[in-house]
């Protein structure tokens, strides 16, 4: 239930703050004065669209902000929980803010969000029903999903469109794999020729790093036999080598060790060089012994290293890339060799797919016939109350392909007049005719609160009243007063006859301030309510005579 909203620097608003309470809300005043602006401020808080446009003239950015009541609303604490976002003694704080170049920004608790949650949180916090929404009632589609709406079958629609889609998904694979089999037969040639050129090099991971290693050895063999034999003479295998002169030391230090226990630290390292340059000699004179001229191996090795540097200029720029060439080929290869078993996997599948779904479809037919039976009866009744007792409002339904919500076409018929043949909406039904029509399905649909007992939510009604005066705007006060049993109504309306109804009377009116138009909006105790339903009934100047009109209207409204 939306407590309250704050609106600054949109439109004509220059600053106000609106408390709202259950039950039926009534916005009313002059025509421009600016009613429908607080449902265009609420339609912001719920995700819709932001415009620079909307910026009151001089200021820099403009800010809509509402707290709503949900501490009893699961559904809601529920979406808030992913995103870390918490209420704050079960009310929700939503904020929107249009800056000058037409971006916005939105925020849940004063913590930045994306406008995707508001759209989120929208349909658990309110319904806006304003003109256009009267227009959807046009479409056929729209139509469908009210009839679904009303039928409650959810569950059963998600299988039908889950299947759909696989069904699409089927088809679409298969299209594919057919269109493209005649290109994949004419490449399998060149695969497996690329395939077979690199299976038979028989690559290794790093083996051209090992080899050209390994020729670089056999093209220095001589100078690298000198080196190492000068190494070796110089290390191990002279009189007055590195290890010899070491010995000779480690001798003269145990002397010295024997009467000065202090260089005990210098005797062992003079050892462990001992032991060090052993170990060097023993890998020179091995690394020697391996060293040998082999003109022979060197040829192996610079053709092997060819045949690589080609599958390299071809392949990729190393042997790991080669070898993911060859898995990628080797895919392409098992999708070929595979195609006509997968494609006789989809045909089978495309026809299970294609029966589960006519027959999820046919279910959906027949509930659909049924709650549409049911759905006239309750409109009709709701109509009559609304001064058209005697409209006939009929849902046809026809074939229709086949599509992700079954396969039917739903369309609202009505004849507003007796005698006269249903037709649809739009040929027959005057704009106060669709008001009314659009107001007794919103009735029949409104059904439990979304999140459970206990949660109340908010309806909003802009220009339901549209065409619609006498009787029928009685009828219209009483449907709403009806709904706001239930849920929290707020509504514009220029008709005393439904302003009578209000639980709270709310009068919206401009006013100069400063050489500026501002807007402002006022909660009326009985007294201006009284008054402002006796202005709405004798326009500009109150009469005594509308006075008591006015009031004898409230309180036949209680009655």
């Amino acid at each position: 239930m939306l407590l309250e909203l704050v609106v600054e620097n949109y439109a004509v608003v220059e600053r106000l703050r609106v408390h709202f309470h259950a039950g039926l809300n009534l916005l009313t005043g002059e025509t421009g004065s600016g009613k429908s602006i607080v449902v265009d401020a609420l339609g912001l808080l719920l995700g819709g669209r932001a415009s620079a446009d909307t910026i009151r003239t001089g200021e820099s950015r403009a800010r809509v902000a509402g707290i709503f009541d949900v501490r009893e609303h699961a559904a809601v604490l529920r979406l808030l929980e992913p995103a870390g976002l918490e209420t704050e003694d079960g009310e929700l704080l939503i904020e929107r803010e249009i800056l000058g170049g037409g971006k916005s920004r939105a925020f849940v608790g004063s913590r930045p969000v994306s406008v995707a949650l508001l759209k989120d949180l929208a349909p658990l916090l309110a319904d806006i029903h304003g003109q256009h929404d009267q227009q959807l009632l046009f479409s056929a589609d729209a139509q469908r999903d009210m009839l679904d709406a009303f039928a409650g079958h959810r569950e059963l629609l998600d299988r039908a469109a889950g299947v759909y889609r696989q069904w699409r998904a089927s088809a679409a694979e298969l299209e594919e794999l057919e269109r493209s089999e005649q290109e994949k037969l004419r490449l399998l040639d060149l695969w497996l020729f690329e395939r077979q050129e690199i299976q038979s090099a028989a690559l290794e991971a790093d083996e051209d790093t090992a080899l050209e290693n390994e020729r670089r050895v056999l093209q220095n063999v001589q100078r690298l036999q000198e080196s190492a034999a000068t190494a070796y003479e110089a290390v191990y295998d002279r009189p007055e080598s590195a290890l010899s002169l070491t010995r000779i030391a480690v001798k003269r230090v145990d002397e010295l060790c024997r009467i000065d226990s202090s260089l005990e630290a210098l005797r062992e390292n003079l050892k462990a060089a001992d032991l060090s340059l052993q170990e060097a000699g023993y890998a020179l004179r091995d690394y020697l012994s391996r060293l040998e001229a082999n003109p022979g191996r060197l040829e192996e090795v610079e053709t092997r290293l060819e045949a690589i540097d080609k599958l390299k200029r071809k392949y990729g720029k190393s042997i790991a890339e080669i070898l993911t060439f060859l898995a990628e080929v080797g895919k392409q290869i098992a999708a070929v060799e595979h195609t006509g078993e997968r494609m006789d996997q989809l045909r089978k599948e495309q026809k299970r797919l294609a029966e589960e779904f006519g027959k999820l479809a046919a279910e959906l037919t027949g509930q659909r016939q049924a709650e549409a039976r049911k759905l006239e009866t309750r409109v009709e009744a709701e109509l009559a109350q609304l001064a058209m007792e005697r409209t006939v409002f009929r849902v046809s339904m026809a074939q229709a392909p086949w599509s992700a919500h079954g396969a039917d076409r739903v369309e609202f018929l009505v004849s507003p007049n007796l005698g006269e043949e249903p037709r649809a909406l739009d040929k027959v039904a005057s704009g106060g005719e669709i008001s009314r029509i659009a107001l007794a399905l919103k009735t029949c649909l409104s059904g439990p609160p979304i999140g459970g007992p206990g949660v109340v939510r908010t309806l909003v009604f802009d220009e339901v009243d549209a065409g619609v005066g006498g009787s029928a705007a009685e009828g219209v006060g009483r449907r709403l007063k009806r709904l706001a049993a239930d849920s929290q109504v707020l509504c514009v309306t220029h008709l005393p006859q439904i302003a009578s109804f209000a639980d709270h009377h709310y009068r919206v009116e401009k006013q100069e301030t400063g050489g500026r138009t501002v807007a402002v909006i006022e909660e009326l105790d009985r007294e201006a309510r009284t008054r402002e339903v006796g202005r709405m009934l004798s326009g500009q100047k109150l009469t005594p005579e509308a006075l008591k009109n006015a009031e004898q209207l409230i309180r036949m409204s209680v009655a």
